[in-house]
């Protein structure tokens, strides 16, 4: 596709948007980017919602509903969730920060791995999104954005089944069942996805099991991941194999009306083979531990006034076969003050403090607010200094491709925004926001040919630049959404320097996308998303799902990249081509 047709196709989707209308919705509450609950017409920052368990039968993976905003940036290197990378207006992988439930998801070894969810998506309810800084809220890592997975809380006896088959040997099973009995609410989910590849050794097979347990002011969920997958080029030109597999635990215990304790614990294993028909001749063994405990507490001030305060402990280790034997813990402490009148006007400081070498190391101020011009016109602002510690991968690894530098310092970045969201109508939504980050000392891997050898290093300063666009219109059972990011970046790398993730940012992005019931019980959504990366060609990807919403059989299918578009996320590693995936669901409630 050349640039001239790229650029149509995103002037032509808001005239799309304009011969349909979608419904007034009920309010949505978000929980990321903020202290405490809050509607996201209130929210100072840029949060957005993408509901999962409303249009769970038009969705067959998590990346699916990433993939509806464009200032996310996910490169995948294998479909269905396998692996992939996320960035937010241009960040690299590791500066976003995954949440699951409000715990931290991120990997101490590798930001490869931050996606490596381990519930299964019938168990998710939204996925809720912070684009831009979020240290003073979460600490390490939230220097582009921050991702949460929020999965359902069961209200009602509930069993799903669910089964599918499709194109390069798809096979899918889910199992899902919920209930509550004397204040006790419990959920279960199973899932299983296999495929046989697309092409030679680009097999895989992902197991989840997941539990949830709530009891008035108590919480514990339980969940795992197995995920063994042919990785042909994936970090080279090798026929590799690796497995990864995860363990997850959480507890939230409120403590009065005010006070909120919660822990996690986070175990990752990875098992990598350079040749998957020789792994004796190159292999690499990974296991990392995380441990997260935090004490949040919200004490209203006055009318309009609240303090919030807390305090976090943050312990991370990893045991491999190339890195060695590290560890290394942190505390945190933060507080914020927060003034607010509903559709009026708000403002939040806040100040965090972490500590990782026995000292006041990091500190992340942030200031946001906004201001209702009018009824229907909100005006926004916020900056915020967020930081990243580097991964062991980073420091210590090493083979004959790649190097780590135990001699990095830490990433740090200034992020700005300002913005406006206009209401003209119950079916309108229209949204705008310009920013700009100064990223310090950011780290990647560095060499003067762009085939390597590589050395992880500090990039001196490295500044991006953008703007976020957005136009949704809801009416009776239609909603059309158009969305649009425009990304440049500048840095002080001297001429003649490859780096590996920090220019590979899309300097255009746009999704359009269409959901809707239609009559006899039909429902469906379609996607065109449209993409230019820095130096290389644009591309366009269009998806179509469609599903029966009758009594307790509920067949479905969905096309995948329908027009048959030859790309690559990330370079050397192809993705697949058109496919077709068809089953039924059986629920009983």
């Amino acid at each position: 596709m050349s640039r001239s047709l790229f650029l149509c196709l995103l002037a032509a989707l808001p005239l799309c948007a304009q011969q349909a209308a979608p419904p007034p919705v009920r309010e949505s509450i978000v929980v990321t980017g903020t202290w405490e609950p809050l509607p996201l017409e209130e929210a100072d920052r840029t949060v957005l919602s993408l509901p999962a368990a409303p249009q769970r039968l038009l969705l067959n993976n998590l990346p699916d509903l990433l993939q509806l905003d464009p200032s996310l940036d996910l490169r995948q290197r294998a479909p269905n969730g396998l692996q992939g990378d996320l960035s937010i207006r241009g960040a690299t992988f590791g500066q976003t920060l995954v949440l699951l439930n409000g715990r931290r998801m991120n990997d101490p070894q590798s930001g490869h791995h931050s996606l490596d969810i381990p519930v299964p998506l019938e168990t998710v309810q939204s996925v809720e999104v912070l684009r831009g800084a979020g240290s003073t809220l979460y600490g390490s890592d939230a220097l582009g954005g921050v991702v949460n997975v929020i999965t359902s809380t069961p209200e009602s006896w509930q069993a799903r089944l669910r089964l599918a088959a499709g194109s390069f040997g798809a096979q899918q099973q889910s199992a899902f069942l919920s209930g509550s009995h004397k204040g006790v609410t419990q959920l279960l989910s199973f899932s299983r996805d296999y495929s046989t590849g697309f092409i030679p050794n680009r097999d895989y097979r992902n197991l989840s099991l997941s539990s949830a347990t709530h009891f008035r002011h108590t919480s514990v969920d339980l969940a795992y991941a197995d995920k063994p997958f042919g990785a042909q080029n994936f970090y080279g030109a090798y026929p590799s194999w690796e497995r990864t597999k995860t363990w997850f635990a959480g507890l939230r215990q409120g403590l009065g009306q005010r006070t909120d304790f919660a822990l996690s614990y986070r175990r990752h294993t990875d098992l990598f083979y350079l040749y998957r028909d020789n792994p004796q001749r190159y292999q690499n063994h990974h296991s990392a531990d995380g441990f997260h405990a935090s004490l949040r507490r919200r004490d209203p001030l006055r009318q309009n006034f609240t303090l919030f305060t807390g305090a976090e402990l943050f312990t991370d280790r990893i045991e491999s076969s190339n890195l060695g034997v590290h560890s290394r813990a942190r505390g945190a402490a933060y507080t914020a003050l927060d003034v607010r009148a509903l559709n009026r006007f708000s403002f939040n400081a806040g100040l965090r403090t972490e500590s990782y070498r026995g000292a006041f190391d990091q500190i992340s101020p942030s200031l946001s607010a906004a201001y209702w011009a009018a009824s229907k016109l909100k005006i926004r602002a916020a900056a915020s200094r967020a930081y990243r510690l580097p991964t062991f991968t980073e420091l210590y690894y090493k083979d004959p491709a790649n190097q780590g530098n135990s001699a990095l310092q830490s990433e740090s970045a200034w992020s700005y925004e300002t913005g406006a969201d206009y209401r003209p109508h119950h079916a309108w939504r229209l949204q705008a926001t310009l920013f700009h980050r100064q990223d310090r000392n950011g780290i990647d891997y560095m060499s003067r040919s762009p085939q390597g050898p590589w050395q992880a290093a500090n990039i001196t300063r490295l500044n991006f630049t953008g703007l976020e666009s957005s136009a949704s219109l809801r009416y009776r059972a239609q909603v059309l959404d158009w969305s649009y990011t425009a990304l440049h970046a500048a840095s002080t790398l001297p001429s003649g320097i490859y780096t590996k993730y920090a220019f590979n940012y899309p300097i255009h992005s746009g999704v359009f996308s269409w959901t809707g019931n239609l009559p006899r019980h039909f429902t469906a959504r379609t996607r065109i998303g449209a993409l230019e990366r820095r130096g290389r060609s644009p591309y366009a990807i269009w998806d179509v799902y469609a599903a029966w919403r009758g009594s307790r059989l509920r067949p479905f299918v969905q096309f995948t990249n329908l027009a048959n578009t030859r790309y690559e996320e990330i370079l050397s590693v192809p993705m697949p081509g058109r496919a077709v995936l068809g089953g039924i669901e059986w629920s009983l409630r």
